[in-house]
Order: structure tokens, then C-alpha cells, then sequence
């Protein structure tokens, strides 16, 4: 991809987003140091987070960003119910969600901010995932060899348990990795105009 001169920043230690970052052929810089807290009032409806969550990194980056560079910022958000499931704090909490999201349907919402000198703009895209019944025996296999302390709802589609239990999405594969790499792609060009 031409980036006419801009320099990229993928604001974000995400190993998924980086990789997927890399494949649209993208060179780019990770920094992803930020003042913003990740907090958010309880009044604020659940399907508005992401989007919240990603422009307050954006907001909260680190420095002034120069003319030429582009920061891009993410947030995932995955959907029970009404039940808003983020990273897990330990195994209890990763086996409780994996518990919640057996034999039922979920959204994964992905939320992505991009952001130059002169303006911003952010989307995001919800995709829908349904998982088989999960044994006892399965979720504790996945949470004691994968360790997904590090992922919204507990689970990474792309890892053993995504192999064993999902039975069906709706929606982009790439927005339950946490980054819908096809809009990142469209919103980007206008940027490198």
C-alpha cells in the first residue's frame, strides 16, 4: 500500500493487530504509549464503548502527533446478553465467561479510531459468534495451555478453542481478532490523500 509519504502508528501491543496490520502490507511503528484510563460511565450504552474506549487512546496518546503520521487506535468489546465481557482478571473469571458464552450466540463489537494532525475518525463493526455447548473439561484445557487473560471474553477465535467450539459467525472473522482489517483498509485511503 502507498502511504504517500505518512508514517503509520499502530498504537497498540496487540501481537493480533500487528499481524493483521502487517498483512494489508502496511508499514507502521508501534507506540502505544497513552495517558486514558479505560474507563467509561455505567450510563453509557454497551454497544458505544468501543468506539469511546478507542478515541480516548487516541485522545490520550502520548505527544502531539506530527504532520505526517497517522495513529491508529482499537478496542474490542465481546457482548453476552447484556453482559459486557472484558479481559479476564484470573482462571475463575476466564472460566466463568467461557461458562456464560457455551451453547450461546455473542456479539464482538471492534471499535477503531484513526487520527492525523488535522482530524479524526472512528467506526466500528459488530460480528456475531456462537459457540457449542463447552465441556468443564474443554474450557480448562483452553484456559490452563492458552492463558487468554489478555482477550475480551476470554477466548481468541484463532486459538483451540475457537477450533473446537464455534459453531457459526456472522460478520467479518477479522472483527472477533479485534481488528476488522477490511474498514481499516477503506477509512485509511482517504487519510493518505
Amino acid at each position: 500500500m502507498d502511504l504517500k509519504g505518512k508514517r503509520i502508528i499502530l498504537s497498540s501491543h496487540s501481537p493480533r493487530r500487528q499481524e493483521l496490520l502487517r498483512g494489508l502490507g502496511i508499514e507502521f511503528q508501534v507506540d502505544a504509549g497513552t495517558s486514558f484510563v479505560e474507563t467509561c460511565p455505567p450510563t453509557v450504552p454497551h454497544r458505544q464503548i468501543p468506539a469511546l474506549m478507542a478515541e480516548g487512546k487516541s485522545r490520550g496518546f502520548h505527544r502531539p502527533l506530527a504532520a505526517d503520521e497517522i495513529l491508529i487506535t482499537s478496542d474490542t468489546l465481546v457482548l453476552c446478553g447484556e453482559e459486557v465481557l472484558g479481559k479476564p482478571r484470573d482462571a475463575a473469571d476466564a472460566s466463568r465467561m467461557l461458562h456464560l458464552l457455551s451453547g450461546r450466540t455473542h456479539e464482538v463489537i471492534t471499535a477503531v479510531s484513526l487520527r492525523d494532525a488535522h482530524r479524526t475518525e472512528t467506526f466500528q463493526d459488530t460480528a456475531e459468534v456462537s459457540f457449542k455447548e463447552l465441556t468443564d473439561s474443554e474450557i480448562d484445557y483452553y484456559i490452563r495451555h492458552f492463558r487468554p487473560f489478555d482477550k475480551a471474553g476470554a477466548y481468541g477465535i484463532q486459538e483451540w478453542i475457537g477450533y473446537i467450539g464455534i459453531e457459526r459467525i456472522s460478520g467479518s472473522f477479522y472483527t472477533i481478532m479485534g481488528f476488522p482489517v477490511h474498514l481499516v483498509y477503506a477509512h485509511l485511503l482517504p487519510f493518505l490523500q
